[in-house]
């Protein structure tokens, strides 16, 4: 796990100097603080902060180049199948036991799509061919690893981090906005792939390979996509699902440096515990106990260590160590962000970071296996879209009157796809609409829902999973990668290895027959190593009280970036209408603490990042 720098300077064009590179580079440092090297060429140059952790010796270091020379490599993340191909392909004359080293060999023997194809990790890369000069940009199949670039008249840089692309000479004075990208970071928090909140600057696509020209031709590919829609009718059963999760777990414990798992109350990373257990001698879990009773799930997470037999290590904290790192962990994000779970991510981070290196952890396990209770919300209420919504208003308006139901849902949304987008958005739609007068969602992002098949039950299902893959979970991704890095640490996520969401996706969601079948899959897995009585406890979440500490402890700090600086992009944000949101929050006019939260994190960002 690092972080990279790459520039690729179209035909008549210089790369920049190398004191500015290397200063861009610096601001990943977090990423990779073992070692860090940079190369400059003629019309190329490539950075690169490494943190070891396969074959932590010298010959692991990057850039790196294929033996055959034609191929110059800088690569972030991890290749798990990395020693099934070396095998496979009968590579020879490795001279390190790194992943790059097979990476490297494998670009000599089939090219960079091919490639690239056969890799089953978590990974972003840039790939230089010298001998065709061109500049391939990739990003593994679930999107947990970030990737960015910009396209400027003088070339493409891409990044590991956002700030490294708009900071770059070609681009820091002519930051142009995507205002209905900044308007759907109000809405939901991030930026979705491939839009960043400034024209001409982009992330790569889950699965998505870029190639650029000297001539700054750009062609996409998708290498690798997933049938989320099940067409090929193939179906899968728990045991043959166990075994996929089982070997994504076992070729996620190498490592040449410490090793943990987190351990909650729930069931995806007690599962992952388990396996991990299983596959290897002293795994050591590690849980963040809190003392907010509501939000602590620690004494669950103790029994479940005590019935896996495995070590135990419980972080105690209070809520003033959370509030008193909230300043640190802004300083952390190159882009806006507005998951307010990233707090105490990027302190048990911090903390586990003490022991380790290296952790395992259960993302992906909600969206791929329907573990979120709007799931089966949005199927309990979908046949009320059914009805058109004059006629739907006021039988909803009187059967809520009469006590007979308890949800506006359908009364507020006009159609089932803006029912699914507004669970994920944090701010009204009639507020967000007064603060971004006359602007639309981006294409993408309407693409992202509209999508959605509402036809049958199990479209609607298969629909809903797709969404929270290429939606919700990026989010969630975006934040475990990083406040993990911000201590440089690395998360392996086993449950979205290739062959695990191949097979998941073969699921039958005729099978959910009652809110309990949630994760039911995921829930028998785990019965096979723990008593199915302390098993089925409701998740509490991993948040922190932030309606409590808006309205106290960071009330004052709230006013002052939101009331006393300028609101970062009032070209096309109406200030008036924003900091009346804010005010009517304080008032107790609404409870939205997400969408505060969302407001104040961007001002954090533009203020940290000097934009404002």
């Amino acid at each position: 796990m690092c972080g990279f720098l790459a520039e690729f300077t179209y035909t008549g064009t210089n790369v920049t100097e190398v004191s500015a590179f290397e200063m861009l580079l610096s601001l990943s440092t977090h990423r990779g603080p073992d070692f860090t090297e940079t190369f400059k060429g003629e019309y190329y140059q490539l950075g690169f902060n490494r943190l070891a952790i396969l074959d932590v010796s010298q010959l692991g270091n990057q850039p790196k180049r294929s033996p055959s020379g034609r191929y110059h490599v800088v690569f972030n993340g991890e290749i798990y199948n990395y020693k099934e191909l070396e095998q496979n392909y009968q590579l020879k004359n490795l001279v390190s036991t790194s992943d790059t080293e097979v990476l490297v060999h494998m670009l000599d023997k089939l090219g960079v799509e091919k490639t690239i194809s056969q890799l089953n990790g978590m990974f972003a890369m840039a790939i230089m061919d010298t001998n065709t000069d061109k500049m391939y940009l990739t990003r593994d199949f679930a999107g947990i690893k970030p990737l960015f670039y910009g396209v400027a008249k003088q070339g493409l840089v891409s990044a590991s981090q956002f700030n490294q692309i708009f900071k770059h000479p070609w681009f820091r004075d002519n930051l142009n906005y995507r205002p209905e990208v900044i308007k759907e970071y109000f809405a939901f928090g991030y930026m979705q792939a491939p839009n960043t909140i400034f024209k001409s600057i982009y992330q790569i696509n889950p699965g998505e390979l870029l190639i650029c020209d000297k001539k700054g031709n750009i062609k996409k590919q998708i290498i690798q996509s997933f049938d989320f829609l099940g067409l090929s009718n193939a179906k899968t059963n728990p045991q043959k699902l166990k075994q996929k999760v089982v070997k994504a777990t076992q070729s996620q414990l190498v490592s040449h440096v410490p090793l943990g798992t987190f351990l909650s109350g729930g069931i995806d990373s007690p599962l992952i515990t388990a396996v991990a257990n299983e596959h290897k001698n002293n795994v050591t879990a590690f849980t963040l106990e809190v003392e907010h009773k509501d939000l602590n799930e620690s004494h669950v997470a103790k029994a479940y260590a005590k019935n896996l037999k495995v070590k135990h290590t419980i972080e105690s904290i209070q809520t003033d160590n959370l509030l008193h790192i909230i300043d640190e962990h802004f300083q952390k994000f190159s882009e806006p962000f507005g998951d307010y779970s990233s707090i105490p991510t990027f302190l048990i981070s911090k903390k586990a970071k003490k022991q380790f290196t290296v952790m395992l952890s259960g993302d992906g396990g909600d969206e791929l296996f329907w573990g979120y209770p709007r799931f089966w919300d949005v199927y309990r209420k979908r046949h009320w879209f059914s009805v058109p919504l004059k006629t739907r208003k006021p039988i909803i308006r009187l059967l809520n009157k009469l006590k007979l139901i308890h949800t506006w849902a359908p009364y507020n949304y006009k159609n089932l796809t803006d029912f699914i987008r507004g669970k994920h958005s944090h701010i009204n739609p009639d507020k967000l609409n007064n603060i971004f007068e006359d602007i639309s969602f981006s294409k993408e992002f309407n693409e992202l829902y509209g999508s959605i098949n509402t036809t049958s039950r199990t479209s609607l299902w298969k629909g809903m999973r797709w969404n929270e893959f290429y939606g919700h979970m990026q989010r969630v991704l975006i934040k475990v990668d990083r406040m993990s890095m911000a201590n440089s640490m690395e998360v392996r996520v086993p449950f979205l290895d290739k062959e695990v969401i191949e097979e998941a996706l073969k699921l039958d969601p005729k099978s959910i027959r009652k809110p309990e079948d949630l994760k039911r899959t995921l829930k028998d897995m785990l019965a096979d190593y723990i008593p199915k009585n302390i098993i089925f406890q409701q998740k509490k979440g991993f948040a922190v009280p932030m309606e409590s500490w808006l309205k106290s402890e960071l009330k004052a700090d709230v006013k002052s970036v939101i009331f006393d600086k300028p609101i970062y992009g009032n070209e096309i944000i109406k200030q008036k209408e924003l900091r009346q949101y804010v005010k009517d929050f304080y008032l107790d006019k609404h409870n939205s603490a997400w969408g505060v939260w969302h407001i104040y994190a961007w001002q954090k960002w533009a203020l940290k990042e000097k934009l404002i």
